[in-house]
């Protein structure tokens, strides 16, 4: 191993020691997971992250329902293609494979502070590669060291520890940055033109939307390096060195499209979801940002610690530095800052779409941009004191400029003075080096730059995640509740004969994916719009303004998607939103039709507003009664037939309802309603029995009672409903065959109409029956359908086969195939040319007649 080799490993190896120590520091004092008893499950992490690491834990482990491309276990059978590539598609996921299955939050924890410290490692070597001026990696341009505690700054920032710490998909785009601007050095200096792609690829594919902005960091950074190239470079050839970064730009996400091209398709049929403008945050709260121990979730997070902020402060007055590299990359500073608090230059950085939640998810870039910087200013040598004056008279103004921002707290400005006096030290011991001290002066600087470090960082850590439980909602790790729901589910599964709901009482959004079963709820970016739409026309309701939907807990609906379990769970205690209760965990078991059912001939039905009736014409039967209702004060009544059983729909509706009126003798269940459309819909809820006198008395206690609908209450006929299911059994599928990717049925001789699909008719979706060729699948009131019209095998059974392919997985794969190719070839024609060069040489008459002459 050479020297330089040595220095970039250890100088690696020290920043990836800074991030872990740093960060499991300031879990420790937060007391936070798994250092204590507080979640760090807070908003998508414990509602999509996790789950979508348990289903690939399941995947991993042979044990999911479905396979890569259909999740039969989520909204009722959903593409999972997209979600791969959106949530678990970072080759770090698949380390979740080694932890045992109730160690899931373990298992994100720990992947998710192994990307951060292979953040710290990339930036550590990307600086290393920098060098003087864009030297060597040896480390001539500055202390390894040096490079190991500004690598971990960059991985310890406020993005990663604030924000990405509870998106992991996110750390992906950290890693990818530094990484990416390694493929520019590369493309500088025509090495690694193979390795260059792969690279691109890997980070796309790991995610694509904070590889995006990773690639426009990574090409900024590539043109400043080209502009203050301080060679005799030709213009012509530095076009040529954008021409080839931009090839293999190109090419890697070409290698990665088969994921891509999936991903960016199934964004297209999602439901909507959030709308929102971008309004730029106040100066003063940019400004805090930069310094420790502050929180906001609409602000840029650009803490990177104020070792990195002073050394970035001194580039601009350090005149060991040529001036056009100290004005660049000051300029790119500046004009990267700028660019997140303008609109125009905001969505260019967000894909030309406003995100829902942060809208300033490219600090990252910002961050690793300030450290580079810094690492220019101390690659021409230990800053000056002029030089350092003029860094430390720069965070100065940061913190004058921030004090009277709200963010500021009161740990902010002692841990500011603190850390601009370790690394005042650290420069000046550093600067005395010499024979006269030895190695000690450098030795304590690197310790108090690196103590600074990780102070800050730590305490910062601490401070974020006590203020994101204050903020945002939490989910409890995984323990008895999850385990209790689980064995409830594995003890009633009957896949694919019947499916089994985990539960309307839900522990996240995801449970299907969590707990298992093949239930409603579903929650991811990719949630069909079909989906949303159809069950919010049978009376389910949703979150996150439609894109996670809700089980729904009505008979009616269980037989429509053959739900023959369902796992009743106490409401969860560690929800703030709801209140504990004490009922039992139980089961109720239905027979309901197979996953295959028949429909007359005719036209299909349409839906219209009630979702007792929607659910009616889906079922082909009369089986509700909606009465007048008259809403006196906080008290629905009506009248309906007796003993039937009420249901309550009042989507905008948020309190509770309770059948029989206040508490006391005859007063039924409480049911909870969290309504507040468009963001919250409540879905229809059981009430109980109506009593012998045929009068129903809601009492509704909480928000929207006076916008309920006109048909708000529903009573079900269990008799009629009994008929209806059993004549969909005795018309619908004999058996049901299901795989990874499909479903095969086998009707009843002669059957005729329409085969419906108890599967949401989400694009993808192909059918065919009696071994015909396959044709995309129609739809019945939103479900997959199969004309059954003509055909048949002389009057025997029929059969109707459905496959599912997601859209853009074959032109993704035919343009991936065609990348791999030219890579290929890449790797594979310049050797062969080297190799015939080389045999011609040796062979070539000239050296026949030197020998000669030899001889």
């Amino acid at each position: 191993m050479s020297i330089a080799e040595a220095a970039r490993g250890r100088a690696a190896a020290l920043s990836a020691l800074i991030t872990v120590v740093s960060v499991g520091a300031g879990d420790a004092i937060a007391r936070s997971f798994p250092f204590g008893p507080r979640t760090r499950a807070v908003n998508d992490l414990g509602n999509q992250f996790v789950p979508y690491h348990a289903r690939l834990w399941d995947l991993l482990h042979g044990r999911a329902d479905g396979g890569v491309l259909l999740n039969w276990q989520s909204g009722y059978g959903t593409s999972f293609l997209p979600d791969i590539g959106t949530y678990v598609s970072s080759p770090f996921a698949l380390l979740v494979g080694l932890f045992p299955r109730d160690g899931i939050d373990l298992a994100v924890y720990v992947i998710t502070v192994l990307k951060m410290a292979a953040a710290a490692a990339a930036m550590t070597v990307l600086l290393l590669a920098l060098g003087r001026g864009g030297g060597s990696a040896s480390g001539r341009g500055g202390p390894w060291w040096a490079a190991g505690v500004l690598g971990a700054s960059y991985a310890l920032c406020g993005w990663a520890v604030t924000e990405a710490v509870y998106n992991p998909m996110w750390m992906d785009g950290l890693i990818a940055f530094p990484l990416l601007c390694l493929v520019g050095e590369w493309a500088r200096t025509g090495r690694h033109r193979v390795l260059g792609p792969v690279i691109v690829a890997l980070a796309w594919a790991a995610n694509f939307y904070t590889a995006y902005m990773a690639t426009l960091g990574a090409a900024l950074v590539l043109l400043l390096r080209l502009l203050t190239d301080d060679r005799s470079v030709p213009v012509r050839e530095r076009l040529g060195v954008l021409l080839r970064a931009a090839g293999t730009t190109l090419l890697g996400i070409g290698l990665a499209a088969p994921l891509l091209a999936v991903v960016f398709l199934g964004s297209k049929h999602a439901y909507p979801g959030w709308t929102r403008e971008f309004a730029p945050s106040g100066w003063t709260d940019v400004f805090a940002r930069a310094l420790p121990a502050t929180y906001s979730f609409f602000t840029p997070a650009a803490f990177l610690g104020t070792g990195g902020l002073v050394l970035a402060g001194t580039l601009l007055f350090n005149r060991s530095v040529p001036g056009r590299e100290r004005r660049a990359w000051t300029l790119l500073v500046v004009a990267v800052a700028v660019s997140m608090q303008w609109g125009p230059t905001h969505l260019v950085w967000h894909v030309f779409a406003t995100p829902n939640g942060s809208p300033y998810r490219q600090t990252f870039v910002l961050a690793g941009v300030l450290v580079a910087a810094a690492w220019v200013s101390l690659s021409y040598g230990w800053p000056g004191r002029r030089a350092l004056l003029g860094g430390t008279g720069v965070v100065a103004l940061l913190a004058v400029g921030a004090a009277t921002s709200p963010r500021i707290t009161s740990w902010t400005y002692p841990l500011v003075v603190t850390g601009v006096a370790a690394t005042v030290g650290a420069v000046l011991l550093a600067g005395r080096g010499g024979a006269r001290w030895g190695r000690m002066p450098a030795v304590a600087a690197a310790v108090l730059l690196a103590g600074a470090q990780v102070t800050q960082a730590a305490l910062t850590t601490a401070y974020a995640d006590r203020q994101r439980l204050a903020h945002l909602d939490d989910y409890a790790p995984w323990g008895t509740r999850q385990q209790t729901q689980a064995d409830a589910v594995a003890e009633a599964d009957g896949w694919p004969a019947y499916r089994t709901e985990p539960g309307r009482e839900p522990t996240t959004a995801n449970d299907p994916l969590t707990v298992g079963g093949q239930g409603a709820a579903y929650y991811s970016s990719h949630t069909p719009g079909v989906l949303t739409r159809t069950l919010a026309a049978l009376g389910a309701g949703w979150t996150s303004n439609g894109r996670a939907v809700q089980s729904l807990d009505n008979p009616v609906t269980d037989a429509l998607f053959s739900v023959g379990a369902r796992v009743h769970m106490p409401r969860d205690p560690h929800h703030g939103w709801s209140r504990p209760d004490d009922r039992e965990v139980t089961v109720t078991r239905a027979a309901v039709p197979r996953l295959v059912t028949v429909r007359p001939p005719g036209p299909e039905p349409r839906f219209g507003a009630s979702p007792f009736r929607n659910q009616e014409k889906l079922l082909g039967a009369r089986v509700y009664t909606l009465p007048r209702t008259t809403l006196r004060g906080a008290t629905l009544t009506a009248t309906c037939p007796a003993l039937a059983e009420v249901f309550l729909w009042a989507p905008g509706f948020s309190g509770t309802a309770r059948l029989g009126g206040a508490r006391g003798a005859g007063a039924g269940t409480e049911a909870e309603l969290r309504g507040s459309v468009p963001a919250r819909r409540a879905a229809m809820q059981p009430l109980g029995a109506v009593p012998r006198d045929g009068r129903v008395a809601v009492a509704l206690k909480g928000t929207g009672a006076g916008s309920l609908p006109r048909e708000s209450v529903g009573c079900l006929d269990r008799d009629r409903l009994a008929t209806a299911v059993d004549r969909l059994r005795s018309g619908g599928a004999t058996s049901v065959r299901v795989t990874d990717s499909g479903v095969r049925a086998a009707l009843p001789p002669g059957a005729r109409g329409t085969a419906v699909l108890a599967v949401p008719r989400i694009a993808g979706w192909s059918c065919g029956t009696d071994g015909a060729k396959a044709r995309p699948a129609g739809s019945y009131l939103g479900l997959v359908a199969v004309p059954l019209d003509g055909g048949g095998n002389g009057g025997g059974s029929r059969e109707v086969t459905c496959a599912f392919s997601p859209p853009g997985l074959k032109t993704g794969g035919l343009v991936g195939g065609l990348s791999l190719l030219v890579l290929t070839a890449l790797g594979v024609v310049p050797r062969a040319l080297a190799r015939r060069r080389t045999s011609h040489t040796k062979t070539s008459p000239e050296d026949h007649r030197l020998v000669a002459r030899t001889v």
